[in-house]
């Protein structure tokens, strides 16, 4: 529940020294997860040091992951509505202090960025500092001096106990609890967070299932349309969509930084502070569980590439994705894939012409998405920064290997028609070159829209929410209809 800021106290308040908190409180996540999550992203080799570290002490952790990897302070994801407090106060004259368990060499970066805090107090690599020990430590800096405090989990209690003003900001229900059996009564609330079930949902992105009915394909264009031949389909797409969610929300937790300096990615739960990565870890584990318990029940073929599907996928996370072409490549290949466990999993058979077909749609596919992302960079004048490896130089030469690969598909495509093995499987099969003109029309505007920096999105994605592109779907489902 959010509180309107009330206007600015008498001038007696405004000087009483206000200590802030870092984690969870003037940044809503904690800083010290996101700097393990990007030295796993930068340099995962020295993750096997982090277990010697830890048997050290806390303190001497987090000093050692502060020197292995500099987090960006500046796209942290603060509290905005706290922050504005923060900043009014600041302009009123009232000292701030940043008091934070997280390491004071960090603590030091984000005061230095924010430029509104006379002092910094933080772990020291020896003293871990929260809890009692922060309380300690702001008593030693100001003297027998009252304090206001800000803070949001439990270890903060002592330090809400004895402030003159006690304020929170997103408070754990663990820290509700502690405050209402001890009767204190924050005088303000900072509240900024999305509904977690919403974040959650937003996170395992259901809108790229999609993808996923291409599990069906095998079993359509074989025109077997019986339940028992379907529900097995059914199975392999709901195995393959949870293994999707769980390796999204690995690879959002993994370039939570990177998605930061991204215009509508820092909008993502992880990059935004809406969404604990432990819960990222939790639920990625228990959605791959349920897909592989689920495969079971389909054959053995099939689990095999799920199994290679999510190999690939994190590889691709890892390291493919920041290869330029091998990256696109991968992505084309990932939805060939799903054609093969859908083919597997109903035992329908997969006919070369649907396999070249696809290589070339999904390769034209995946690379207007990269276009269209180093198109948007240009108009805005600025340079990539998601570690993909493209330049802006590079525009013209991905619309030529894009535009051909989507020609090349059409032209498979009406090969395929000509076949004389299409007349078994539709009765007015000279109808289905009226598929032509609206795969044309589909794909040339997908690219014009591109080239006009008017694609947003995943084209996927775009095809599913774009009127144009539903109207062009359906005009397709009804020639197939008629000519079977």
């Amino acid at each position: 529940m959010s509180q309107i800021v009330s206007p600015p106290e008498p001038a007696q308040a405004t000087l009483r020294p206000l200590c802030v908190d870092l984690d969870g409180t003037l940044v809503k996540s904690d800083t010290l997860v996101d700097s393990l999550l990007v030295l796993l992203r930068k340099h995962p080799m020295l993750a096997l040091a982090l277990p010697g570290k830890l048997l050290r002490g806390k303190a001497a952790f987090k000093a050692f992951v502060t020197e292995s990897i500099a987090l960006d302070v500046e796209d942290l994801p603060y509290n905005r509505k706290l922050l504005h407090f923060l900043k009014e106060q600041h302009s009123l004259g009232r000292p701030l202090y940043l008091a934070t368990g997280a390491d004071v060499v960090l603590a030091r970066r984000v005061a230095a960025h924010l430029g509104i805090f006379s002092g910094v107090l933080g772990s020291d690599g020896a003293t871990n500092l929260t809890g009692n020990k922060k309380l300690d430590g702001l008593r030693t800096h100001l003297g027998s001096a009252a304090f206001d405090y800000v803070g949001n989990a439990t270890p903060d209690l002592p330090l809400l106990a004895h402030a003159t003003e006690a304020m929170v900001a997103n408070p754990s229900l663990g820290l509700r609890g502690k405050l209402r059996t001890r009767g204190i009564k924050p005088v303000r609330e900072f509240n900024e967070h999305r509904n977690p079930l919403v974040s959650l949902v937003r996170a395992m992105r259901p809108h790229q299932w999609a993808k996923n009915l291409l599990m069906f394909l095998p079993t359509l264009l074989a025109h077997n349309f019986t339940i028992p031949a379907l529900l097995p389909a059914l199975l392999a797409f709901v195995c393959f969509s949870l293994t999707a969610s769980a390796t999204y929300i690995v690879n959002d937790m993994l370039d939570l930084e990177t998605d930061r300096h991204h215009h509508s990615k820092r909008n993502r739960p992880f990059a935004a502070g809406d969404l604990s990565p432990l819960w990222g870890a939790v639920l990625s584990a228990v959605f791959l569980l349920v897909a592989f318990l689920g495969a079971r029940f389909l054959p053995l073929a099939f689990y095999g590439w799920l199994a290679f599907y999510l190999v690939a996928t994190l590889v691709y996370s890892l390291y493919l994705k920041k290869i330029p072409l091998l990256d696109v490549l991968t992505l084309s290949g990932l939805y060939t894939l799903r054609l093969l466990a859908g083919s597997a999993a109903s035992g329908a058979h997969i006919s070369h012409w649907l396999g070249g077909f696809s290589i070339f749609l999904f390769f034209s596919l995946a690379i207007v998405k990269r276009f269209a992302e180093l198109e948007n960079l240009r108009v805005k004048g600025t340079l990539p920064k998601n570690g993909r490896g493209y330049l802006v130089d590079d525009l013209e030469q991905l619309r030529s290997f894009g535009t051909a690969s989507a020609f090349s598909a059409v032209v498979i495509f009406s090969i395929y028609i000509s076949n004389n093995d299409v007349s078994k499987l539709y009765r007015h099969a000279t109808l289905l070159w009226m598929i032509l003109p609206f795969m044309l029309l589909w794909l040339c505007r997908v690219w014009l829209l591109a080239s006009r920096g008017k694609l947003q999105e995943d084209p996927v994605v775009f095809a599913l929410t774009d009127v144009m592109s539903l109207l062009i779907g359906a005009a397709i489902a009804c020639v197939v209809l008629l000519a079977l």
